[in-house]
């Protein structure tokens, strides 16, 4: 027998997990003993429920398994709002737990009471998640807790939430648990019919007959498993490989056969071989297809090839995208089932034409505004940080990337070489993300360096969290493009006049000293020749750091192609 508390923090060690991210309070206070009576789960406390649960989120992206984040209902609960709602539109699986007040006491009045003869929490939650449940006694927390793992690892993932009353932590629970996570590891469902129409489609561009043939590799590919055989078939077929922002890391992008990202933030070379007038075959692979992958939709009109759509949301396939095969089902086992029916490879008539295909494309430059990575003026150019950051961070380290301009930056200037090591919330996007992500991540990978790239803007929302990695001596790099005004927002707002400038303005504060107050190193840089010392000195400190860029704000994003796609919207960048 053991108490409810104890059970699921049991639960939680059995299904692989190793970190619990949290905020305490009252209506979760029983879990606080249990955590010192539960061994092989280390807690981290957060300044704010919403970081927690960006925690969790960071950790689901970079372990493999998924974050869980414990917070109170009501308050608690409504300040993990955001994190759980980005969590669902990029499909990270978080299990969020909330408590709630004792049964004998809903819609009495009691304190911070949530149920649902009150605020109702579950249904706050419910369309934020893919289930949200009251788990009202301990008898039925075997149930709840299995059927809620059940649905966050089911295709397509996302957070679940269980609201848990008194009466299921402190009650005895008698049950044993059995882990779910095994029966989804090796789950890779695919629709055989449609794939094999697809590779019928394929074939043909082996043979010589129409062997011009781009990848455009999605999220579905990011696992180290289906890059691997991304990598794998690209390199037998020959196959020019570009992939949307939020898979930047999919494919080596210092490989021959790389074009780099499509979409926002995207190349050159991207884009021209996506809408190239002579492309025989687009082959899209766990993508789907949202605005900024498809340059505002227009992936629909400009294309002229025939397209092949892999993936496995159903109400993804095809919705942005009039594809001539739809196949529903996992890109990893469509690239595995590729190398077995295509291992031959192209013709020699094939490769040929692919390979003057492919060198057409990249015989022109790969970026945008080039020489922005070796500016030397002053306030330092956002190109030139990433470049200098580049040159100073580990090839296999993970950079996570927030919301703003210095994604765009970041999208297109950055060379990412290892699936996993760029992480960003694509979707939602929303601002201070990468903050608290990075400890969650840190806390998977205390393998590997862990930097984090941000503005101002950024830090204003969820910076605070520097001092939860400060104080468990994680030894994060905060990189902040700190140019005094929300970027994106003051590149279109500022040339309407005065209040437009104003208003998407800030105030130039001391962000390496507010890194220091909270326990953590911090250097600031106003010189761009002295980005790359001061990014190694920060590597090399050993605990939490803070570099300060003083960079300039009037610096254009790099998103020209996707701007063309935007006017054709009336839509801002």
């Amino acid at each position: 027998m053991a108490q409810g508390t104890d059970f699921i923090l049991r639960a939680l060690v059995a299904e692989g997990l190793d970190h619990l991210f949290m905020v305490p309070g009252g209506l979760i206070d029983p879990f606080l003993p249990a955590l010192g009576r539960v061994a092989g789960l280390a807690p981290i406390v957060a300044a704010h429920e919403g970081g927690a649960a960006y925690m969790a989120d960071g950790y689901a992206r970079a372990s493999g398994r998924f974050g869980a984040v414990l917070g109170i209902g009501g308050p608690g609960l409504t300040n993990m709002a955001t994190a759980v709602a980005a969590a669902k539109t990029d499909s990270s699986p978080v299990l969020v737990l909330s408590g709630e007040v004792a049964r004998a006491m809903e819609g009495l009045g009691a304190f911070q009471d949530a149920s649902q003869a009150t605020l109702d929490d579950t249904a706050v939650m419910k369309p934020l998640t893919r289930l949200s449940a009251t788990v009202a006694d301990v008898e039925n927390l075997n149930h709840w807790l299995r059927h809620a793992l059940t649905t966050m690892l089911s295709r397509p993932r996302g957070p679940v939430h269980l609201s848990l009353t008194h009466d299921a932590l402190v009650g005895e629970a008698a049950a044993s648990y059995v882990p779910v996570s095994p029966f989804f590891a090796a789950v890779e469902p695919l629709s055989l019919p449609q794939a094999e129409a697809a590779l019928a489609t394929l074939a043909a561009t082996q043979d010589g007959r129409a062997p011009r043939i781009v990848c455009l590799a999605g999220a579905g590919v990011r696992d180290p498993v289906s890059a691997a055989r991304l990598k794998e078939v690209a390199e037998r077929l020959a196959m020019p490989v570009a992939t949307t922002l939020r898979a930047k890391d999919a494919f080596p992008e210092d490989h021959d056969l790389s074009l780099g990202v499509f979409g926002y933030a995207g190349t050159r070379h991207a884009t021209a071989a996506v809408f190239a007038d002579d492309l025989d075959l687009l082959l899209v692979l766990g993508s789907g297809l949202n605005e900024r992958d498809t340059m505002h939709w227009t992936l629909r009109e400009r294309a002229k090839a025939v397209t092949i759509h892999v993936n496995t949301d159903m109400d993804e396939l095809t919705a942005h995208c009039e594809a001539t095969h739809a196949v529903p089902g996992s890109a990893g086992a469509f690239l595995e089932l590729m190398a077995q029916r295509l291992g031959g490879g192209p013709t020699d008539a094939a490769l040929a034409e692919r390979r003057a295909f492919v060198a057409r494309i990249k015989a022109g430059p790969r970026l945008y505004d080039i020489e922005s990575c070796a500016r030397p003026g002053r306030p330092i150019h956002p190109a030139a940080a990433v470049t200098a950051l580049r040159q100073a961070f580990p090839r296999d380290g993970i950079v996570l990337v927030d919301s703003g301009a210095h994604r765009a930056f970041m999208g297109h200037y950055w060379e990412a070489y290892e699936p996993g090591t760029y992480v960003s919330a694509t979707n939602l996007g929303p601002m201070g993300w990468a903050i608290p992500a990075a400890v969650g991540v840190q806390c998977a990978r205390p393998d590997r360096r862990v930097a984090v790239v941000t503005g101002d803007g950024c830090m204003h929302m969820h910076g605070i969290e520097i001092q939860t990695a400060a104080r468990h001596r994680l030894p994060i790099v905060y990189v902040v493009l700190n140019n005094a005004a929300l970027g994106n927002v003051w590149l279109r707002a500022h040339t309407e006049g005065a209040v437009p400038a104003a208003l998407t303005s800030l105030p130039d504060h001391d962000w390496a000293g507010f890194s220091r107050a909270l326990g953590g190193e911090g250097f600031t840089v106003t010189d761009p020749a002295a980005l790359e010392e001061t990014f190694a000195k920060a590597l090399a400190c050993g605990t939490t750091a803070m570099v300060d860029v003083k960079a300039d704000k009037d610096c254009p994003t790099p998103v020209y192609d996707f701007s063309a796609g935007a006017k054709a919207w009336s839509y801002h960048e």
